[in-house]
Formats: C-alpha cells, sequence, structure tokens
C-alpha cells in the first residue's frame, strides 16, 4: 500500500494542535492526585509545557509559512504554498514542484533532502 502524503505545513499545524490536546490529558491525569500536591503541579506544570511547546511551533511554522513559496495547483486551481523542493496542495493533494528538473517525476520527499 502506498504512503499517504500531505502538506508539510498541514502536518506540522497538526502536529501542534496535537500538542494542545496531549498538554491537556497530561494535566487531567493531575487530577487523579489531588492527595499529593507535588506529583499534581507535577502533571499541571507538564502539561502547561506541552500548551507552550505548542505555542512555540504554530509561531515557528507561521514564519515558516510566510517564506513558502505560493503556487497555484493546476488541478484545483487554488493558491497553495510548498515548502522544499516537492510539496502536495494542501486542498487536493496533487504533488506539486518548484524544481523544473522534477516535473513528470514519481513524488517522493525524498528529493527535499540535501544531497551530499
Amino acid at each position: 500500500m502506498a504512503k499517504k502524503y500531505s502538506n508539510k505545513i498541514n502536518k506540522i499545524r497538526s502536529f501542534a494542535l496535537s500538542l494542545v490536546f496531549i498538554g491537556f490529558i497530561i494535566m487531567y491525569f493531575g487530577i487523579f492526585f489531588k492527595s499529593h500536591p507535588i506529583v499534581m503541579t507535577l502533571f499541571m506544570i507538564l502539561g502547561l509545557l506541552a500548551i507552550i511547546a505548542s505555542t512555540l511551533v504554530y509561531f515557528w511554522i507561521g514564519m515558516l509559512s510566510t517564506k513558502a513559496v505560493q503556487v497555484v495547483c493546476p488541478n484545483c486551481n487554488k493558491p497553495t504554498k510548498i515548502l522544499g523542493r516537492v510539496d502536495m496542495c494542501m486542498y487536493c493533494r496533487e504533488p506539486l514542484t518548484v524544481d523544473p528538473n522534477l516535473v513528470g517525476k514519481e513524488f517522493d520527499e525524498k528529493y527535499n533532502k540535501k544531497q551530499n
């Protein structure tokens, strides 16, 4: 079965959103330790750190998104942003590239890695 690809910006945003929920879940585990204030406080702090990490990831991808190349997808005709040499359309998952040498080649995320 082929690997499912998605847009890099959306992947990072999904990761940041999951950090928010993970932080809340960690904080809720602290409720089970009401009788042990130090343990409860530890869980609350760890949950808060996960939420702060989410904020930092959102900020980072926002800054990265401003530098991304914006192109119009040939399939759905919507503007989308590309990070790296190859990426997927944010809307229709059409493989896109900004490198003319890769036009017509099979989509592979390895094209974004630096060649030594």
